[in-house]
C-alpha cells in the first residue's frame, strides 16, 4: 500500500508530518484557489492532529515502560 492509499487513521507520525509539510508548502505557493486553500487548511489540521495523537501515544508507551521497569 502506498502513502497515498493510506487513510488518515493509518498514517504514521512521519507520514502525517510529511503530508503536513507538503500541504503547508502548497498553501504558501499562492497558486491555490480559495476553495483549494480551504481544503488544504482542513487537510493541514487533520495531519497536525494525527501528529499530536501519535506523539501522545508514544508518550504513554514510554510512561508505561518507565512505570513497569524495576528501580535499583
Amino acid at each position: 500500500m502506498t502513502d497515498e492509499e493510506l487513510t488518515y487513521e493509518e498514517l504514521t507520525y512521519e507520514q502525517a508530518m510529511d503530508r503536513l509539510e507538503e500541504t503547508l508548502k502548497r498553501m504558501e505557493s499562492d497558486k491555490l484557489t480559495l476553495d483549494e486553500a480551504v481544503k488544504a487548511a482542513e487537510d493541514a489540521q487533520r495531519y497536525f492532529r494525527i501528529c499530536v495523537q501519535r506523539l501522545e501515544e508514544a508518550r504513554k508507551k514510554i510512561e508505561v515502560r518507565a512505570e513497569t521497569e524495576p528501580t535499583e
